[in-house]
């Protein structure tokens, strides 16, 4: 293991870009849906703006000027709104409630189930997410991942990146921040859980938003770990000898 990550006894994973590639899977599920119901339109650039809402609906959680509310009902509203913005209406509650599970059906990065095996020989595994919990089993069960814990929003009832995002999942495990680390493709997650005492791996995923990402090429840290996959991680983090 690499000097100073000995006391790191779990490995905690943001999930969307870092596990799943969420662009190219909801944008290939809307494209289903376009299909079925003979609509044409720029399925990845509807899939972009969803995710643009994704921010915005959790920071009216964050600021108090909304009650709490899990991510499954913000897709659900988020979702509506973005239609609309596409000139799509119409679409009948049952189908809209449908689609917004497609979040809960995202593949994962190639090196990812693989390499969450090889990472739980040498240390616990889950996820840090501002997923639901429901949410996040689904992903779990749909692209075939291995964790020893299922954390999120609803774990700790606050959304990352506030602290208490972070220091509440740490407390369900009855351990110290230097103890957890996190793993994320996004620089000011890393940021915010640096901040709160937790150590940080870098993993790069250069496409998460496409081909023309300009966003988490690289480190803009001193993160403990920088790896460009899960594998790279595990060999880090694995026991000397």
């Amino acid at each position: 293991m690499a000097a100073g990550l000995a006391d790191v006894r779990v490995v905690l994973f943001d999930v969307f870009g870092t596990l799943v590639d969420w662009r190219t899977s909801v944008a290939r599920q809307l494209a289903e849906f376009g299909r079925t119901h003979a609509i044409t339109r720029d399925w990845s650039a509807v899939a972009d703006d969803w995710r643009a809402e994704y921010q915005p609906s959790m920071d009216e959680v964050r600021s108090g000027r909304r009650a709490w509310t899990i991510l499954d009902t913000l897709h659900r509203e988020s979702l509506e709104r973005v239609l609309t913005a596409h000139d799509i209406t119409q679409v009948a509650d049952a189908t809209l409630d449908a689609l917004t599970l497609c979040w809960h059906r995202l593949d994962p990065w190639p090196d990812v189930p693989g390499g969450l095996n090889e990472l739980r020989r040498h240390v616990k595994t889950g996820t840090l997410s501002n997923g639901n919990t429901l949410l996040l089993r689904d992903l779990a069960a749909f692209g075939g991942l291995s964790f020893d814990y299922v954390l999120g929003a609803e774990t700790a009832w606050a959304y990352k990146p506030t602290p208490a995002s972070y220091l509440r999942n740490v407390a369900v495990l009855d351990l110290q921040p230097h103890q957890v680390m996190l793993a994320a493709a996004h620089n000011g997650d890393l940021q915010a859980a640096a901040s709160c005492g937790l150590r940080t791996a870098f993993i790069t995923r250069s496409t998460e938003h496409g081909p023309a990402q300009t966003t988490d090429l690289a480190p803009t840290g001193t993160w403990d770990v920088v790896a460009s996959d899960l594998h790279t991680l595990a060999r880090v983090l694995s026991p000397p000898g």
